[in-house]
């Protein structure tokens, strides 16, 4: 089962034609620079926007074709905006009640227990939204959209009103949701950084058109799109915990039979977690090096290499099922005679730990 879109919208200079087939499970991301189509898409999906000619079908129900128009308020989705937007003549307790409210009991499968409790803001209740700080705004906002018991969640950029420190507080509460929630997200953002904690698909938009839609580690380090050739590339692994050194402060996980160590022993044995290593974090050698203060030196071979400029060249490599990228010289190409299929050691700099 899943999400269907299609549909072509022209508006002036500016087309948006999408075909998409989304899972409905986890969490899409749809991804893309301001002007892209990004809320647009989520508007459609949503109700909120009746594009002509569109087609929107979830799971087993038809919202829209030709001669069907499902509105907003039958579709059984909560939305998130950039703003909150609480009810200021209502108390936090309050604003909460009224997205439970809104669903009979038959189908209320979120508790208001549950939604208070998911965000952390029992100790809120009884405030009123003005004297909230943007961050607990936004999770009282997320919790009464959950509280509603939607089938599909929409997240139109939620962090984007928020600076840095704001938005570090509120990303776990957005990754709890994904691990504790049955409920599809879809979430639209511009950060790369959102992107890669949050997402286990990824669509890429630019220009109205789609650049590129599927797993998000295949998304990250595919050489023909515009995410790996960004300054601060990256690539996404999944790693297991193997165990832990609590006299060095280190934590050994398993990727595809390789083992990779990182700082910190607060992860859990068995604990799956994905990894994040950026492609200016990896350089490249013909031996495995000894006598060296780097701890990650793995196995990889050749998949793909492009130039990127006069000086620096894009090298795409195998970790097992995984893929790096790393960002060396032309000249380094050239001194380590790289070439595709070519077995290289990857010494990694710096790994971190997303969940």
């Amino acid at each position: 089962m899943s999400l269907d879109i299609i549909f072509t919208l022209r508006r002036q200079e500016f087309t948006l034609d999408l075909n998409l087939k989304l899972p409905d499970e986890g969490v899409t991301a749809i991804f893309g620079p301001s002007g892209s189509g990004k809320t647009t898409l989520l508007r459609a999906i949503a109700g909120l926007e009746r594009i002509p000619g569109a087609y929107i079908r979830f799971r087993k129900d038809l919202w829209q074709n030709e001669d069907t128009f499902i509105p907003v308020h039958k579709r059984n989705v909560g939305v998130v905006f950039q703003v909150p937007s609480l009810f200021s003549h209502l108390d936090v307790r309050g604003n909460i009640e009224y997205g439970y409210k809104r669903v009979t009991k038959k189908h209320q499968r979120i508790s208001l227990n549950e939604a208070i409790e998911l965000l952390e803001i029992d100790h809120l209740l009884d405030r009123n939204p003005v004297e909230l700080s943007g961050g607990e705004q936004q999770r009282v906002a997320i919790a009464r959209t959950l509280a509603a018991s939607p089938d599909l969640l929409l997240m139109d950029e939620p962090l984007s009103s928020l600076d840095n420190k704001l938005k570090l507080t509120i990303l776990p509460y957005l990754e709890k949701l994904q691990r504790t929630l049955e409920i599809p997200i879809i979430y639209v953002s511009h950060s790369t950084d959102e992107v890669a904690r949050l997402a286990e698909q990824l669509v890429i938009l630019k220009n109205g058109e789609i650049l590129g839609h599927g797993r998000i580690e295949d998304m990250l380090t595919r050489l023909d799109l515009p995410l790996s050739h960004r300054s601060d590339a990256e690539a996404l692994l999944s790693a297991t915990v193997i165990d832990t050194d609590t006299d060095f402060g280190l934590t050994r996980l398993d990727v595809d039979g390789n083992v990779v160590t990182v700082t910190g022993t607060n992860l859990t044995e068995n604990d799956l977690v994905k990894l994040r290593i950026a492609a200016h974090d990896v350089s490249l050698t013909l031996d495995k090096q000894s006598g060296t203060s780097i701890q990650n030196i793995l196995p990889v071979t050749v998949t793909q290499i492009e130039e990127e400029n006069s000086a620096q060249t894009l090298v795409k490599l195998s970790l097992g099922s995984h893929f790096l990228l790393a960002r060396i010289t032309r000249r380094a190409v050239q001194d380590l005679d790289i070439t595709l299929g070519k077995n290289l050691y990857a010494q990694i700099k710096s790994v971190a730990v997303l969940s």
